[in-house]
């Protein structure tokens, strides 16, 4: 099979990365510190527009369709420097009219007046990482705050931003579909534009991993699952990926545009990029200690991994990737945007329409609700065809 080559280059966002937490929590398994001491907030925004200056050529003259800034705790970061941090990128490349601008945030560092200082710096999305509202689960999940502050949190957000995300999870521990509804209800009745609402597993590397903690059993999980689905649903959201939920208009365009298989810019320690070429497809990693990332992104050698995309690793990963909405994608993106013709994804793609778990019809291709059920299974399909294969 040739390796991919890209035509026309796909939209183009910006993830950057704070890496520093109050308390690292039992189930997370992303690249999160926890700090002690002044935070080395100035240094590292330095650290990051140094990045950026050697990034920027892979842009290609695009504009930003969106920039995320996820963490790690980013609410930590005062909004002086987030506005700094957003002038800089803003001098740097071009940003749409539009741009989405996301920032995560957690309810036990939420203030008023720093939430106020980040939409005046340009954040236009506010994301609260609040998981739920039951107080014994807060505790259970090693949270720093607790119901009150979590609905407070939600309070101030709205005050100065009309887009807000709640993350949320389900099948917490010895959690019945009683407490996983009284959630989602609550939620609900905040009136945010936007909820993910994803279910509790282990990863690897946690605590909970290494000691997990009395989980729901498959079934009841799955009617845990199902009934928070119908709750966001009569509640007026659409779910347009597995674990996504939006009123009309308010989908997350970032992550739509990863979901798509669009390109994006990683800063920040152990942020990821991929990134279109007509030479194929690359992937970067940035280095993950941010002790170490302080010291390399200042000289331009922040990455601490690349890789050229095989085009068994662009099926396997563009199916990953768009298969988890429930839309699906229209065939011709497949092309436009792996560089292979359709018939790369073959045969898994007849296994997947043959065994139930995709439907096919006007050029469009998109999971059944048996594939979306059991999207381990389908995304599975694609593996044969993918990295190692």
């Amino acid at each position: 099979m040739q390796p991919p080559a890209i035509s026309v280059l796909p939209p183009l966002a910006l993830y950057v990365h704070l890496p520093w937490c109050v308390r690292k929590c039992p189930y997370c398994d992303f690249n999160s510190h926890e700090h002690r001491g002044p935070l080395p907030t100035g240094q590292y925004v330095d650290a990051l527009l140094a990045d950026l200056d050697a990034a920027q050529a892979a842009a290609q003259g695009r504009s930003l369709r969106s920039i995320f800034i996820g963490g790690g705790t980013p609410s930590l970061f005062p909004a002086a420097e987030v506005a700094r941090l957003l002038a800089g990128i803003a001098a740097r490349l071009p940003l749409a009219a539009d741009a989405e601008v996301t920032l995560e945030a957690n309810p036990g560092t939420a203030e008023a007046d720093r939430f106020h200082g980040y939409r005046e710096a340009g954040v236009n999305r506010l994301s609260l990482g609040v998981q739920s509202f039951d107080p014994a689960q807060l505790r259970r999940l090693g949270r720093i705050h607790d119901e009150r502050e979590a609905r407070r949190a939600v309070e101030l957000a709205q005050a100065s931003f009309e887009r807000v995300n709640l993350d949320l999870m389900y099948a917490l521990p010895e959690q019945d579909e009683a407490a996983a509804l009284a959630d989602a209800r609550t939620a609900l009745a905040t009136g945010v534009t936007h909820l993910s609402f994803y279910q509790l597993t282990l990863e690897p590397n946690t605590v909970f991993f290494s000691r997990p903690p009395p989980l729901p059993d498959d079934d009841a999980a799955a009617a845990i699952e199902a009934a928070v689905h119908a709750e966001l649903a009569a509640g007026g959201y659409g779910r347009y990926e597995v674990s996504a939920w939006a009123r009309p208009g308010a989908e997350c365009r970032h992550n739509l545009n990863y979901w798509w298989f669009g390109d994006y810019l990683g800063i920040g320690a152990g942020a990821h990029a991929k990134l279109s070429s007509p030479q194929g497809i690359r992937r970067e990693a940035r280095s993950r200690v941010p002790a170490d990332y302080l010291r390399r992104a200042p000289t331009g050698d922040a990455v601490a991994e690349r890789r050229e995309l095989s085009a068994p690793d662009a099926v396997f990963e563009f199916m990953m990737n768009a298969l988890r909405l429930p839309r699906g994608f229209p065939e011709k993106l497949f092309s436009e945007r792996t560089g292979l013709p359709l018939a790369a994804a073959e045969p898994a793609l007849t296994q997947a329409l043959q065994r139930g778990l995709l439907e096919r019809s006007r050029g469009e291709i998109r999971p059944t609700p048996l594939g979306l059920r059991f999207l381990n299974n389908l995304v599975g399909l694609f593996l044969a065809a993918g990295p190692g294969a």
